[in-house]
């Protein structure tokens, strides 16, 4: 079990399962990352402060869409094209080597405009992959099970998380 360095405290991860033309965005991780180098995900990033603290308040305490502010931007950043129709798909949590604990959440995006332009202290390569050829990359665990969600989303059925194809063991699931 990994140390906690506070209970309190989580790094929180927003990414877009973006699709264009029925097909998925995968985005290959540098090999410079400190997680994950070389592993196939969906682009994302770190909600901060500083994507906030600097705007004015919606309400007297509150500001809100800030995680979609956050996606957008990481999206922009990271492969240089612009979404909408953000929605949820789902969550997870996970205590890295470092003791730190992550919040990540998982949403749905359609491609709105713009080339794909990486950012290369991010990613080195990225695809447009159909749920059928993701499983041909080495995607982050997990994210596979994601796209299915996505997939299932985009036909009107709702899903918690679950393992589809070969589990852990090597066994197959339902």
């Amino acid at each position: 079990m990994n140390k906690v360095n506070d209970y309190r405290l989580h790094e929180v991860v927003i990414t877009a399962i973006v699709i264009k033309s029925d097909k998925y965005l995968i985005t290959r991780r540098s090999a410079n990352k400190r997680r994950f180098p070389g592993k196939w995900t969906v682009p994302g990033g770190k909600l901060e402060v500083s994507d906030y603290i600097d705007l004015p308040k919606e309400t007297e305490f509150y500001w809100y869409n800030v995680l979609e502010k956050v996606l957008r931007r990481e999206v922009k950043e990271e492969v240089g094209i612009e979404i909408k129709n953000i929605e949820y798909v789902t969550s997870l949590a996970t205590i890295h080597d470092d003791g730190n604990p992550s919040l990540v959440i998982s949403c749905l995006a359609d491609y709105l405009s713009g080339e794909i332009e990486l950012q290369k202290d991010e990613a080195d390569e990225y695809a447009w992959v159909s749920l059928g050829e993701a499983e041909e990359y080495g995607l982050i665990d997990g994210i596979y099970e994601e796209l299915v969600m996505a997939e299932k989303q985009l036909k009107g059925e709702k899903m918690e998380w679950k393992r589809f194809g070969k589990n852990r063991d090597g066994k197959e699931n339902p």
